[in-house]
């Protein structure tokens, strides 16, 4: 498939991309990450992340780290999403990770149809963003790969969910885990668990 990727949406103006992992998972934070690239940036492999294998991800990773002009990665639990939800949750942890970004962007491109500005800074949603600006799908990249990373390590603590294979989406393994064994502090109790 060939990459189609676009650099920018408005020339010359410093561009944020923005995404987040985990909004669908039963269990866990939801992930975010906002990248700033330069213009000339290509990656043969890069692409919406759901699009690429574990594989891809993690070798794209070092590399957007590596070249972006800034990134930042954050997060919200499941403690707020269940208080704010988890739109309000996965809009949060895209805040706190362009809080983190060393350069001030000019443009927060946004994958999705919902966004609550970010101080004064414009932004654009874009539905299907990660598979149509760099920049996002280099978030898109970070905050899955990033994501992914820490349910790995909490799947140690409970590896009867099979989080470090299904990330807590909600599998059939999931499920009747969850039916045999309950819930645990990552569960997100206001979602419909069974």
């Amino acid at each position: 498939m060939a990459n189609t990727l676009l650099s920018y949406l408005e020339k010359g103006k410093v561009e944020a991309g923005c995404d987040e992992a985990g909004r669908g998972c039963l269990a866990g934070p939801v992930y975010a990450a906002a990248v700033i690239l330069p213009d000339d940036f290509f990656h043969p492999l890069l692409n919406d992340s759901k699009q690429l294998s574990e594989k891809a991800r993690e070798l794209l990773r070092p590399v957007i780290e590596k070249e972006a002009i800034a990134w930042g990665v954050a997060w919200a639990d499941a403690v707020e999403i269940d208080n704010i939800n988890i739109l309000n949750a996965a809009i949060l942890s895209m805040h706190r990770a362009i809080s983190k970004l060393e350069i001030k962007p000019e443009l927060i491109l946004v994958d999705g149809n919902r966004f609550k500005p970010y101080g004064n800074i414009p932004h654009k949603c874009i539905v299907g963003g990660d598979g149509k600006m760099t920049s996002i799908a280099a978030a898109s990249v970070l905050a899955k790969s990033y994501r992914d990373c820490f349910m790995r390590e909490i799947a140690s603590e409970f590896p009867m969910y099979g989080w470090d294979k299904n990330m807590a989406y909600p599998t059939k393994l999931h499920r009747e885990a969850i039916r045999k064994f309950g819930t645990t502090k990552y569960h997100r109790m206001s979602f419909r668990l069974l």
